[in-house]
């Protein structure tokens, strides 16, 4: 038997069942599939998953990866994390492309499985960490207020198609009315919550308190935000958040014969990129920084959306650096850091001189 190099589980999860697959790396880089595993999405197959575990006889604790499938994937990657795993949740697309570099062209829970562990084998993976209760509560909140008001808007353009017709009917009015008020009362009640959640926590509270300070951003979009990013606690650079939430810049030039225009990629968190919408275009109207970021990009190419995304990115990252530094939002920052720019590179010229 060769030398193992490195170990890892990948598993498949679905809505009943799960499927598990043994992995192991050679020092000469070959991947060699082992075992299979089917279990339940219950506590006696998660008992059944860690007794086959027990049977692998690992040289060291193994790596375990699975793919954000929706909900599925939540009870046992909570359960592995208990048991000290090293857990790795992967978004689907990553899991996709890297698939596509693999010989295999089929698809099915056991080559899935195998995709994910030869995956844990070949790439570094970050670990998994389980979402803070307060942030799990605020994304489930948000996401519910997001639906109940796409719910709405189509109720009200109906409710005004037929108040504008020449035949209303006053039934279907009444019944459209309730509706309409309902769904309301429900989007209020969500939203006190929201506020009752966030001033539970005192550190929470101060934190958001911060971020409001920012030209457009609004108790809400803050909540959003560090609900969407578990405060941020997965997080390792502005780089990392921006494409997290798919506003980062993709190009696409090769050679001399293709040169397409750049744009952002949108493979990210669309509800980051939705909240940021009407705060972006607030700050434009009301922040002279933005503004003059807005102007700048609309009198370069000429595409006023394209500089209002820009404006949405910049707003990402303001949030996040106050949310980290605890800090209010200073509108003389930039003015303050070129002078300061200007007075070393002052300094460094004198140095040289000297």
């Amino acid at each position: 038997m060769k030398e193992v190099l490195r170990e890892c589980i990948g598993i498949d999860c679905g809505k009943d069942e799960h499927v598990a697959s043994f992995a192991v790396m050679f020092p000469d880089r070959e991947v060699k599939q082992l075992a299979t595993l089917t279990f339940k999405n219950s506590k006696a197959g998660f008992q059944k998953l860690m007794q086959w575990i027990k049977k692998l006889k690992a040289i060291s604790n193994y790596t375990i990866v699975m793919e954000a499938t929706g909900v599925y994937h939540e009870l046992v990657a909570c359960y592995l994390d208990e048991k000290g795993f090293y857990v790795s949740v992967v978004l689907p697309n990553k899991a996709k492309h890297f698939a596509k570099t693999l010989t295999t062209k089929s698809v099915n829970d056991k080559i899935s499985a195998e995709m994910l562990a030869t995956m844990g084998l070949e790439k570094k993976l970050l670990q998994w960490k389980r979402p803070v209760a307060l942030y799990n509560n605020l994304r489930q909140l948000t996401r519910e207020r997001d639906q109940l008001i796409q719910e709405r808007s189509p109720i009200k353009c109906q409710l005004h198609a037929e108040t504008s017709g020449a035949w209303p009917n006053q039934a279907s009015i009444k019944r459209m009315k309730l509706r309409i008020k309902m769904i309301t009362a429900q989007i209020v009640e969500i939203e006190s919550e929201i506020k009752n959640l966030i001033e539970s926590n005192a550190e929470v509270k101060r934190k958001v308190k911060y971020v409001c300070t920012i030209k457009g951003v609004g108790l809400l979009t803050a909540a959003i935000v560090i609900a969407e990013t578990s405060g941020f606690n997965l997080v390792l650079n502005k780089n990392q958040l921006v494409s997290y939430a798919g506003l980062d810049v993709k190009e696409h030039t090769s050679g001399t014969s293709v040169n397409k225009k750049s744009k952002i990629s949108h493979h990210g968190n669309k509800y980051l990129r939705k909240c940021l919408h009407f705060p972006a275009l607030t700050a434009i109207r009301h922040s002279e920084n933005q503004k003059q970021l807005f102007v700048r990009l609309v009198s370069k190419h000429g595409i006023k959306m394209k500089a209002a995304v820009a404006v949405q990115r910049k707003i990402l990252i303001l949030i996040y650096t106050l949310w980290k530094n605890e800090t209010v939002f200073d509108t003389e920052y930039e003015i303050k850091k070129s002078k300061n720019e200007l007075g070393q590179s002052r300094k460094n010229a004198l140095k040289e001189l000297a």
